[in-house]
């Protein structure tokens, strides 16, 4: 499908953005881009897949949900600030 003028103009209004008219031809070839991709899934044959189908056998992989024995982050990252204070950073005041 090709995106002209007509069909860029409904889209700006349905959803309320203003494209430049210096971009709308580079929008334009990137929305026919991107309906040329959807095409060519289309032609893909999926009748004989489950609509849960997945390429993961087993499903998602998991970490090992380990406790710790003491949280430790905000000190890890603390360590590479030039200035910081009961677990906060010190920063130049930017408000008067």
């Amino acid at each position: 499908m090709n995106i002209d003028d007509t069909v860029l103009a409904k889209l700006e209004k349905l959803s309320h953005l203003r494209i430049d008219s210096d971009k709308k031809e580079e929008v334009k070839a990137q929305l026919t881009g991107i309906l040329d991709y959807l095409d060519n899934l289309n032609e893909l044959d999926t009748q004989g897949l489950s609509t849960s189908f997945s390429t993961l056998e087993g499903g998602t992989p998991l970490r090992q949900d380990i406790a710790r024995d003491k949280n430790d982050v905000a000190e890890r990252i603390l360590q590479h600030a030039s200035q910081s204070t009961d677990d906060f950073f010190i920063v130049p005041a930017i408000i008067e």
